[in-house]
Formats: C-alpha cells, sequence, structure tokens
C-alpha cells in the first residue's frame, strides 16, 4: 500500500479558454492533515473536485485512496468521504433519516447501519435536535451533521472544502474539535481547503498554499513562517509604495522586502532594533507612513511573500470558482 493517500501529477483543469487549474502537485500523506490554503479564484474547489471525481481533469493525473480519479472513480468514492462549501441537506427531513439514507446508499447491513448512525450522531453532537427537520438548524448544526454524514462508512480519507465558511467562532471551534477528533481517534486523512489563515495554522500537519490555480508554498505552518523571518515590520501607507521598497531594500538588516496594496512588509532577524532605521529612512525620503508595526511572522505573510498580496485582499477580488459547473458521471461524460 502507498503510503500517499493523494498522489496528484501536473493536475489541470480547463473551462473553455479560462485555466482554473495549472499544474498541480500533489503528494499527501496517510493520516495526515493537509491545509489547501488560497482565496475564491484561486483553484481550490476545482481541484477537490477532480479529486473527489467530480470533475475530469483536463490532463495530468491523480490517485486517491490507491486508484486513479479517472480510470477507477467509483473505487474512489468507496474510499472517500466529502463535505464541499454547501452542505447537501434535505431541510424537510430530520437529522437522523440524513444519517439513515447516507449509510443506506453506501449498501450497509441494518446493524452495520445501526452501529454507525449512533456513532455519526455522536460526532454531529446536535443532542435531541436529531429527530427535528434539518430546516430548523443552526449554520454550525448543518455543517456538523454534514460532516457526519460524509463519515457514515468509515472513509479512508475526508475532503472537507471551506467547512467553517460562514460560522459564528464559537461553530467554528467546535468543526475544528472534529476535524482534530477525526484524524486523532479514527486516524483519517484530512484534505481541508480554507480561505481562514488561522484555520490552516491551528489544524494543518502540512498546508499548500495556491494562487492562480498553482501551488506557489508548501510545507508545515512553522517552517513556512520560519522561512518568512524570525520578525516582520508591517509599514502602513496609501501612497509612494514603490518608493518605499526601493528606499527600505538599502537598509542593512532588511532581509526581504514586499510591497503590498497597504504598504510595505520587511522580514527582519531583529524587527526591534531594525524599526527605527526604517522609520528614519522614510522620513529621509519624504514618504509618509500611517503606522509601523513589529510582529511575529505569520500565514499571511507566507502568503503575501510568495503572491504579492495580503489574503484579505486576495480574497475581496477574486472572481467566485466554478461553481455552477456540472459534476462528471463515472464514464467521464457530463452527468445530465
Amino acid at each position: 500500500m502507498s503510503e500517499l493517500a493523494i498522489d496528484a501529477r501536473g493536475l489541470v483543469r480547463d473551462f473553455d479558454d479560462n485555466r482554473a487549474v495549472d499544474g498541480v502537485d500533489l503528494a499527501v500523506r496517510r493520516g495526515e492533515i493537509y491545509g489547501f490554503l488560497g482565496p475564491n479564484g484561486a483553484g481550490k474547489s476545482t481541484t477537490v473536485r477532480m479529486l473527489c471525481t467530480l470533475l475530469l481533469p483536463t490532463a495530468g493525473t491523480a490517485a486517491v485512496a490507491g486508484f486513479d480519479v479517472r480510470d477507477a472513480p467509483g473505487e474512489v468514492r468507496l474510499r472517500i468521504g466529502v463535505a464541499l462549501q454547501e452542505a447537501a441537506l434535505d431541510e424537510k427531513q430530520s437529522g437522523r433519516e440524513i444519517l439513515d439514507l447516507q449509510a443506506r446508499l453506501y449498501g450497509l447491513s441494518s446493524s452495520d447501519r445501526l452501529e454507525r448512525i449512533e456513532r455519526a450522531i455522536d460526532l454531529a453532537d446536535i443532542g435531541d435536535a436529531i429527530d427535528d427537520w434539518v430546516g430548523t438548524y443552526s449554520g454550525g448544526m448543518k455543517r456538523r451533521l454534514d460532516l457526519a454524514a460524509s463519515l457514515i462508512h468509515d472513509p479512508e480519507i475526508v475532503f472537507l472544502d471551506e467547512p467553517t465558511t460562514g460560522l459564528d467562532p464559537l461553530s467554528r471551534a467546535r468543526v475544528w474539535e472534529e476535524v482534530r477528533r477525526l484524524n486523532d481517534e479514527m486516524g483519517v486523512t484530512v484534505f481541508l481547503t480554507t480561505q481562514y489563515l488561522e484555520e490552516a495554522d491551528e489544524l494543518a500537519d502540512r498546508v499548500g498554499i495556491i494562487a492562480d490555480g498553482r501551488i506557489v508554498e508548501e510545507g508545515t505552518p512553522a517552517d513556512l513562517k520560519r522561512a518568512v523571518g524570525s520578525d516582520v515590520i508591517v509599514c502602513e501607507m496609501t501612497e509612494r509604495i514603490d518608493d518605499a521598497v526601493t528606499v527600505l531594500r538599502d537598509l542593512e538588516g532588511a532581509a526581504d522586502v514586499t510591497p503590498g496594496r497597504r504598504g510595505v512588509t520587511i522580514s527582519a532577524s531583529h524587527g526591534a532594533a531594525l524599526v527605527g532605521d526604517v522609520a528614519v529612512a522614510l522620513s529621509q525620503a519624504g514618504i509618509q507612513v500611517a503606522s509601523l508595526t513589529v510582529r511575529t511572522p505569520s500565514l499571511d505573510d507566507v502568503f503575501l511573500q510568495a503572491t504579492g498580496y495580503r489574503m484579505e485582499f486576495a480574497e475581496a477580488d477574486a472572481a467566485p470558482e466554478d461553481a455552477g459547473d456540472p459534476p462528471v458521471a463515472e464514464t467521464g461524460e457530463v452527468a445530465t
């Protein structure tokens, strides 16, 4: 058995003249939580759909749980669980009915079905509401139920596509707990796509950052942040950003100077010692600064260094991904 739960090489997906995914390579180990980070439109969801056999790759190869997504999609589907951005739940069924239907669809025996449903109810953690209509559930309850349903057949790998988008902080924290639990206690490999930097930092063993359809950085959160530098100096300004970059790159101790949309970020081994020199250099150049701050690196700094802009602005400017594209049938034809 391969050590890799997911092995993708040169994965490409085109939509007419638009290349949504442009040569993605992935090697996700079994038992790993892999965070796939990027804004809407970067190619995250399209990549997930190909790995889940919902879209055929235009080019490249991908094996999930040891089976090729193009040649053996049925074998892949038996071994994965999927919880996409929008929970696919019938609001006029109860939570228990949805879990029972999911178990029946996977062909579980009566005894196995009862055992798995009880376990899923515990995982969903929605109490007596399990027998209420899903239409009465909060967003967090729906997300946890959808996650529990995706695990009813004991998958080897679970794909969570932005599982906490739109949730309040408390609901998000509870979803995080369930993700850790299914990984720690059940040994499930988790492929987690997210827009939230803190989510990837908190949960993922490794992170891949995707921008414009390509993976631009990959590694453990700690290693990626360490590569930025020991400290980060953030200079907020609205004008003459390019001039500031030119000035600051000549400063001794400035390891990396990256322009952004609201100013400049400087990586430095001793930020506190350098920040005074930064202020003096900018002042002498006649460049006005709104604020200067020193802090330790974050994944947003990694994203900035890799792409040239911060995640929040990438998210604001990005176009939605191919949410309306139809899935493909097992034969490779578009499902109707």
